[in-house]
């Protein structure tokens, strides 16, 4: 009965998520962002961002996201499907808005695996495991540690490199950024430079389709 409960109670959560992100959503500023995507100093994209995709690609999907965002760990599977669903035609760009306590760090780890060619890999781990570590009723991001090895990734290495202070610049120009493009919640998505304004998987695939079609 207690486990019964348990799941409800996570089922509650995940759809008030959703609620709440849509409700964001709602109050975002319709402006198209795309003149401020011009450019070498664009605020949407930095040399040192970590993507996915082709260089050449005609349309760029930027993702604003936090580790520890219940949402972001949802729609990280949908994101994977439109890439697939458009090969060689989008490239995906994440930055960092870690709005919750600990997210930060998430970040410097991440940024840390990225050095051992397993960025990715680490990200598919904190997802994976987010139930365990980032619980809003008892969130306990230490336990993230254990879990790293499983993606084959020298933890005590990542210990060290975390501390280095060009990875913390790394985040804090995308929280700058986040800013500047009045990012407010998780996940906040951005195509060839268009705010996604409704929140909704339908309504993120209408947005790429219509870049994929524009431009190819």
């Amino acid at each position: 009965m207690k486990t019964h409960h348990m799941v409800i109670l996570a089922v509650a959560v995940l759809v008030l998520g959703f609620v709440s992100a849509a409700y964001l959503y709602t109050g975002q500023p319709e402006t198209d962002v795309t003149v401020k995507a011009l450019g070498p100093d664009s605020p949407l994209e930095r040399p040192y961002s970590v993507g996915m995709g082709p260089a050449d690609a005609k349309v760029v999907m930027v993702e604003f996201f936090d580790p520890a965002c219940g949402t972001c760990r949802v729609y990280a599977g949908h994101v994977k499907t439109l890439m697939a669903t458009h090969p060689d035609k989008v490239r995906l760009v994440l930055r960092y808005a870690p709005f919750h306590n600990g997210s930060d760090t998430m970040a410097l780890i991440l940024e840390a695996a990225r050095k051992q060619g397993k960025y990715w890999e680490a990200l598919d781990i904190m997802y994976e495991t987010q139930p365990q570590w980032a619980s809003h009723h008892n969130p306990r991001p230490e336990l993230i540690w254990q879990f790293l090895p499983l993606a084959g990734i020298d933890v005590d290495l990542i210990r060290e490199d975390i501390n280095d202070p060009e990875l913390r610049e790394i985040v804090n120009q995308d929280i700058a950024d986040g800013k500047t493009l009045e990012v407010q919640q998780t996940p906040q998505f951005f195509v060839n430079g268009k705010r996604l304004t409704k929140f909704g998987y339908p309504q993120l695939k209408s947005l790429l389709d219509s870049e994929v079609a524009a431009q190819y």
